[in-house]
């Protein structure tokens, strides 16, 4: 079977894009936190991201005029022992963060926001204020974090819509460029050259720095982080509940190769268990068993598929079981066919006559000659458990824990992104879902050539 799937060139290719499905899935285990997986909705977790940004790839292909979204999270840290307050007391203890942001686009942020967690004593001073690439210096916020006695943690957020971030910036802008900036928001004055409408490109840093007043412990920033808003994220995008759909789409690989090759292994399996019992045994057995075979194949596998999911459970390790529950039979008619031939055979009839009981006989000399059939099958199987989980998924009945592709276009479809022109939330999905499906396909054709007679002689 393995030189017949390298003969073809259909199989070799199949290989490698299971290959590939396979090393992306290795990747989604590895490197992708487990957290972010079982945060995929949890709208906390995702506060940080825009809202419906395109990827930023495709901002490259447009010429870089939409400005990108960047979450810095890494500051340069330093202590400045005996720093002078800004405040013109004595001097102080200081803690400082420092962030670059390099922009080389031509849009205008949309907003920034400076988090950070404190621990002090006292009352410290938070100082935030950045350095453009011409050389201006702003200061953009200098105010008091509330008085503590003792030790104390403190979180918050600076936002650029807040008025004395706004009010500051205009005020610097009149002196600096002796050009009004009455009314303009606080991100268009910061990244803006001279006052003019054009975004002024280069580095900017950052800084912000907490001053400590008094005795006690010298004041720290335990955690900080500066967001710059904007239009372009990401490999993938991001989707309206601001989620990063490049995680989305590699974790539902795995989850998309565990649903198909679970079913497609448990239903060929039963199914040929089943179909090869009743072909071996014959008689009042064989008709028995595949009358039940029939009642099973002539109910609508769909209908009874949303029905159980409505009512029993739409968790994902259900759903495989009831996809198993529809997909054996069609591989037991096979099967009991096949059964049927092998069993007419001398060595069948041979090791009959010896004695051997017919599990052994089964299980030596008939299976044997269907496992050709069983694996392409099973390669064959996969791409329709795919599509059917997702079908489920996309009319809601999924599991909404888990990101699968099916839920990505469920969710795309709720908020209307095809209507909104949101391709890069239905495309990439879509393609997934074909792409694997394909590789199975053309496996199982390569495996085909092996169960086929007909095909193995041409």
């Amino acid at each position: 079977m393995l030189a017949e799937v390298r003969r073809s060139w259909i199989g070799m290719a199949g290989v490698c894009m299971l290959a590939a499905l396979a090393c992306v899935s290795a990747a989604a285990v590895v490197l992708v936190p487990v957290e972010t997986f079982q945060d995929w909705n949890n709208p906390g977790r995702w506060i940080a991201l825009p809202k419906t940004a395109v990827p930023a790839w495709a901002n490259w292909m447009d010429g870089g005029r939409l400005p990108e979204h960047a979450v810095l999270d890494e500051p340069a840290s330093w202590r400045l022992p005996g720093a002078g307050d800004p405040r013109g007391t004595a001097p102080v203890s200081a803690h400082v963060h420092r962030f670059a942001l390099d922009v080389d686009y031509d849009g205008f942020p949309s907003d920034f926001i400076y988090e950070f967690t404190a621990r002090y004593e006292g009352s410290p001073l938070l100082r935030l204020e950045v350095e453009r690439p011409d050389g201006l210096r702003m200061v953009l916020l200098s105010s008091s974090l509330p008085f503590s006695e003792g030790p104390a943690e403190h979180s918050g957020r600076v936002f650029s819509a807040d008025a004395a971030v706004r009010k500051a910036a205009e005020l610097q802008s009149d002196a600096a460029f002796a050009l009004p900036a009455r009314g303009e928001a606080a991100e268009r004055i910061v990244f803006s050259g001279g006052g003019s409408r054009e975004v002024l490109k280069g580095v900017y840093s950052f800084t912000a720095g907490l001053y400590g007043a008094g005795g006690g412990a010298p004041p720290e920033l335990a955690e900080s982080r500066l967001i710059v808003g904007g239009r372009a994220f990401g490999a993938m995008g991001t989707d309206d509940l601001r989620r990063d759909l490049a995680v989305g789409l590699v974790w539902g690989t795995p989850l998309a190769l565990l649903v198909g090759t679970s079913v497609a292994v448990g239903s060929v399996a039963a199914g040929l268990a089943y179909g090869v019992y009743a072909g071996y045994r014959g008689k009042l057995t064989d008709e028995a068993m595949m009358r039940l075979n029939d009642v099973v194949y002539a109910l609508p596998a769909l209908p009874f598929l949303i029905i159980l999911a409505v009512t029993v459970s739409s968790s994902i390790f259900v759903m495989i079981g009831f996809l198993m529950m529809f997909g054996w039979v069609g591989i037991a008619k096979v099967s009991r066919s096949m059964a049927l031939q092998v069993r007419t055979r001398g060595y069948v009839e041979a090791a009959e006559m010896m004695g051997q009981r017919d599990s052994r006989v089964i299980l030596r000399h008939v299976v044997p000659q269907l496992l050709p059939y069983a694996l392409a099958s099973v390669a064959i199987s996969v791409p329709a458990a795919i599509t059917t989980e997702a079908g489920l998924s996309f009319l809601g009945l999924g599991d909404p824990s888990f990101p699968t592709w099916g839920q990505i276009l469920h969710d795309a479809s709720s908020y209307g992104a095809a209507a909104r022109g949101l391709w890069w939330w239905i495309v990439p999905p879509g393609m997934m879902i074909a792409l694997t499906g394909l590789s199975f396909v053309f496996i199982g054709d390569a495996l085909d050539r092996v169960a086929n007679p007909r095909l193995r002689r041409r």
